[in-house]
């Protein structure tokens, strides 16, 4: 069931966001599978053990707004809607099948082991066909959609999308010292070559994403340290401080950069902020800019408060409410809380809130725990998560099937993470609730030398 899960991570990825219907039908079709297998587990261990997240309702809920969307004819594009509300409900059953797939501390280091080397791996790839590039993605696949092309993905800021939200899981393992000292080299290594593609896909949400991830680890593994350990740092210990290492990752990348020439991501950054990243020309332009399509977004809401346009229906929709002549297909609204808020309205934006919320509570509860690895786990997962927020500010990738799934898995990680957690610390009441540190008030005081000390011992 692991792997089946994990093939299904690489596949969507390698296959251009799983953004075409053969990618899609795929998917799905593994998805299947994998609950085939689970069923088959259950059957032959004759028991059948589910662990359903509260983060999973808000999912579920959502899909039960598409349903009554398509079947009451409150969508404006009955058949999109019917197709999306299907997309959701494959990643609701992703999303719980990682939700039990990851359970321990064991298979929680084998999933980011896995992102980690897949990301690294998926960067060399995406530089390599940068420098080389022939046209073709993949050296063979012509591009036929349009859009800038970076590594497997046709548009660049998904391809950024992907990289942000990987990349904190090597820094937090670094930040918190969970790992052996070779491990966090290779840790380090692998966050520096994922950065630097990201920075070269030239995706301004990206490298904006990054910034923020970069701060949110720095902040809260010093916070996380801080409170674990409260004697005086070393001279090394002040080395090794987190936000040291998020200067020496920065630079690393800046490094890069000028290694390979920075005058593109100069220009790339001077650029407007609400031009469209296909350098479109002429009276299009002002057409597809960002500020325009917001702007058309919040009509279609006004029209739709409180249960949107439907699920999936929003290009159908746009040129009714867009102020363009219609000549430039908008399938998105380039930011993904206005897309919900057009697609489902008050109600859909709820639940999106809601699932966040829920799994940041679980994140912040993993980042208290006593092991470093559970502690690692949910700060780099958090991470991942907090990037991508960010970068939907501006974008769209929660509506690629690829990085809608890794979202949702680094949001079962961070859940499982919170799980462990809460559960250790059920565990310490009894036995330290008797110990006269506890009754001054200090039950916590012999497991933070071990957070302090991570696993090196």
């Amino acid at each position: 069931m692991a792997a089946a899960l994990l093939a299904i991570i690489a596949f969507t990825a390698l296959a251009h966001g799983a953004v075409e219907a053969w990618s899609v039908a795929l998917s799905q079709a593994l998805t299947i599978l994998v609950m085939l297998i689970w069923a088959s587990k259950a059957v032959a261990e004759r028991r059948a053990r589910i662990n359903l997240p509260s983060a999973a309702f808000p999912l579920a809920a959502l899909v039960l707004i598409g349903l009554v969307q398509s079947e009451f004819n409150l969508s404006m594009d009955v058949e999109s809607t019917r197709y999306a509300t299907a997309a959701v409900f494959f990643m609701l059953l992703l999303f719980v099948s990682a939700a039990n797939c990851l359970e321990g501390r064991e298979r929680l280091l084998a999933f980011s082991n896995f992102v980690v080397v897949f990301g690294l791996s998926l960067a060399v790839f995406a530089l390599a066909q940068h420098f080389t590039w022939n046209g073709k993605i993949y050296w063979v696949r012509p591009n036929t959609q349009g859009g800038t092309p970076f590594g497997p993905f046709v548009n660049r800021n998904h391809f950024a999308g992907y990289m942000e939200m990987i990349i904190p899981v090597p820094l937090a393992f670094v930040a918190l010292r969970a790992a052996r000292a070779e491990a966090r080299l290779f840790y380090g290594f692998a966050a520096a070559v994922m950065g630097l593609a990201l920075v070269v896909s030239l995706s301004r949400g990206g490298m904006m994403s990054l910034l923020s991830s970069l701060v949110f680890i720095a902040a809260a593994s010093t916070w996380m340290k801080a409170r674990a350990r409260s004697e005086r740092p070393s001279p090394v210990s002040r080395l090794l401080h987190p936000a040291s290492f998020m200067l020496f990752v920065t630079a690393a990348i800046i490094a890069g950069i000028i290694w390979i020439g920075p005058d593109p991501v100069v220009k790339r950054i001077a650029q407007e902020i609400a031009q469209d990243g296909t350098a479109q020309a002429g009276p299009q332009a002002a057409q597809a800019s960002r500020a325009v399509i917001w702007k058309d977004t919040l009509e279609m809401f006004k029209a739709h408060p409180l249960l949107g346009v439907g699920l999936g229906a929003f290009a159908t929709a746009y040129p009714v409410y867009g102020q363009g002549n219609g000549s430039i297909v908008i399938a998105q609204a380039h930011n993904d809380y206005l897309q919900i808020l057009a697609d489902a309205g008050v109600a859909g934006l709820a639940l999106a809130l809601c699932f966040v919320l829920l799994v940041f509570r679980h994140a912040a509860r993993g980042m208290r725990s006593s092991d470093p690895l559970v502690a690692a786990v949910a700060l780099g997962s958090g991470g991942g998560l907090f990037a991508l927020l960010v970068h939907s500010l501006v974008d769209f990738n929660l509506q690629l099937p690829s990085n809608a799934l890794m979202f949702l898995l680094l949001s079962a990680a961070a859940t499982h993470a919170g799980t462990l957690a809460k559960d250790a610390t059920l565990r310490l009441v009894p036995q330290n609730a008797s110990s006269p540190g506890a009754r001054r008030g200090g039950g916590d005081r012999e497991v933070a030398p071990r957070y302090a000390r991570g696993i090196e011992q």
